[in-house]
């Protein structure tokens, strides 16, 4: 065969060569269980003479459809690890926290449907309401313990009840003893509410505490609390200037009695004020100090002939 022949023998030669990937693949053998991967012959490519050479066979494992769905997982999380180690300065997702009142990853809720939301706290229940007569009872009873008169916020806190239905129901009670013509009755004093025995028995009532012993506070002692109630807050030269004498030991005497009490200093001078004490409105049987009678009929005519001739 001459050169011209072998030159036209191998362009039509490679005129009908077909690549690999355009070939038709022949039918994949049934793999067997025994073994985990088959080997399936693929041509490789051709070379330099592609039609005289024979077709190398390249042997190629081909894995299992048991094998391919856990290796998809795999390499999964090996990208997902791989990126974890490219960012150094990536944080660890926290944990999430368990969120109140709603079901956990551990009831079948996945984690993600569970981050971002509140967590949510019950509220207290709401104490019961009690009746009239349950309300009543409630409040005679605590006011025949109290020692002092005590207010109906306190009251309507102590058992969980609201303030409009204390006041109420204090009143009634009130207007209950005084229809029954009890020898005691309920008022307002001191800001507050107590029991107290009624006027036309107070013969009887002290004669039962007092047994023949009083303690009695002195002229020079009424006349300072009278000062210290129309002028509160006063200090202890104002007093003495009001009523002509020194009336330092009086104070000491009606601080330690409870009737005043220090309530401060004064700007300029730097004197402690005085004003009377809650003890003081419970024995006059007051609410407020506003309810002192006034001192103009109590006053001389010629009050201001007098305060002229002191100056």
């Amino acid at each position: 065969m001459s050169d011209e022949d072998r030159r036209d023998s191998l362009a039509d030669q490679a005129a009908a060569w077909v690549p690999p990937w355009e070939r038709p693949r022949p039918p994949a053998a049934e793999p067997d269980t025994a073994d985990a991967t088959s080997e399936v012959t693929v041509p490789s490519p051709a070379t330099d003479d592609l039609a005289a050479q024979p077709a190398v066979q390249e042997p190629v494992s081909a894995a299992l459809p048991g094998d391919l769905d856990r290796a998809e997982p795999d390499r999964a999380e090996s990208e997902r690890t791989e990126s974890d180690r490219a960012e150094p300065g990536r944080a660890e997702p926290e944990p999430d926290e368990p969120v109140v009142g709603e079901p956990s990853e551990a009831a079948g809720v996945p984690r993600r449907q569970a981050a971002g939301r509140r967590r949510v706290t019950a509220p207290p229940e709401p104490a019961p309401e009690l009746s009239d007569t349950e309300l009543r009872g409630a409040l005679e009873a605590i006011l025949l313990v109290v020692d002092e008169p005590v207010s109906e916020l306190v009251l309507a806190q102590v058992l969980e009840q609201p303030a409009e239905r204390v006041g109420p129901m204090l009143d009634e009670i009130a207007a209950g003893y005084t229809a029954a013509g009890h020898g005691f009755e309920l008022r307002r004093a001191a800001g507050g509410w107590r029991l107290y025995t009624r006027p036309e028995y107070a013969t009887y009532v002290e004669r039962f505490v007092l047994d023949g012993q009083s303690v009695r506070l002195t002229q020079a002692a009424l006349e300072t609390l009278a000062v210290v109630a129309y002028k509160q807050p006063v200090t202890r030269s104002r007093i003495s200037a009001i009523r002509g004498v020194n009336c330092d030991g009086v104070i000491r005497t009606l601080v330690t009695r409870g009737l005043v009490e220090e309530c401060g200093t004064e700007t300029d001078s730097g004197a402690f004020l005085y004003k009377t004490t809650t003890l003081f409105l419970e024995k006059l049987g007051l609410n407020t100090v506003d309810e002192l009678p006034p001192l103009a009929p109590f006053l001389p005519d010629d009050v201001e002939e007098l305060a002229d001739a002191t100056r």
